[in-house]
């Protein structure tokens, strides 16, 4: 889909397609202040309202926002040793993902999205069934690191190659800090920081390639605005959601917008 065509695409929105994609700016602020990886419900929501490759222009900025409400709230939780081992990796997963947007038409951005969507939901259930062995002990803490140290390169070219794509790198830091054995602020502190770096390292690239431009930051005027309260009730909720039930919830509605967006 050309520029002008995605341009009217956005102009175009019915009043139901902006509650959708509001709903979904409400979700990102959620997933960035109680359950990371969460905002796989907002990238199926986005390509299926927006043309695809415009969807995921328009849905960066709406994550930094969340990002920044994320530090801002968990900033002094995080683990720079992590964070430093995954940057050289997750740089050359982003390169390759520009190199792959180059070539990608709107069919097969859609396609791709749609696959790792279920790729995503797949790591998600494979995570939450390590989950349920139970948190490492302490004297297990420091192997676990060392372990996810070792496996840092494969996760990191993994996640830059899917957030770059398709803003989709969630589950994949999720899974990589779940393997260091991280506790619930240490994660999320770690996954703030790791986010707000990468998602704004990606904007020149987005820039370049046409998928952030003067209509889609219009609309993430507006979007962003639901961000703020879905970030609110993330903070009020993290020490209460019930982990397994919304994990549930999530994969379900990732593998229905991976299905949808395979079938259009």
């Amino acid at each position: 889909m050309d520029a002008s065509a995605a341009t009217s695409a956005l102009c175009a929105l019915t009043v139901w397609e902006f509650g959708a994609l509001a709903l979904a700016a409400g979700v990102v602020g959620f997933s960035k202040t109680a359950v990371s990886g969460a905002n796989t419900i907002s990238l199926a929501v986005f390509a299926a309202v927006l043309p695809a490759r415009a969807s995921t222009g328009v849905l960066l900025p709406i994550l930094i926002a969340g990002d920044v409400l994320a530090v801002l709230t968990y900033r002094r939780h995080a683990h720079w040793p992590t964070l430093w081992r995954l940057f050289p990796a997750v740089a050359a997963g982003v390169v390759l993902g520009t190199v792959f947007l180059m070539f990608a038409d709107d069919a097969m951005m859609r396609t791709s999205i749609g696959a790792i969507l279920l790729l995503m939901a797949a790591v998600t259930m494979w995570r939450r069934r390590s989950a349920a062995a139970g948190p490492p002990a302490d004297g297990e803490g420091a192997a676990a690191r060392a372990t996810a140290g070792v496996a840092a390169p494969s996760y990191g070219v993994l996640g830059g190659f899917t957030t770059m794509v398709a803003n989709a790198g969630g589950p994949v830091m999720s899974m990589y800090l779940l393997s260091a054995g991280f506790k619930k602020l240490s994660f999320l502190g770690t996954s703030a920081w790791f986010f707000l770096i990468v998602n704004t390292s990606k904007v020149p690239f987005s820039v370049g390639l046409g998928l952030i431009d003067g209509p889609s930051l219009l609309l993430d005027a507006t979007l962003v605005l639901f961000v703020i309260p879905g970030a609110l009730i993330g903070k009020a909720c993290v020490n209460r959601i019930n982990q397994r039930l919304f994990e549930q919830l999530v994969i379900g509605a990732t593998v229905i917008g991976g299905l949808q967006l395979l079938l259009r």
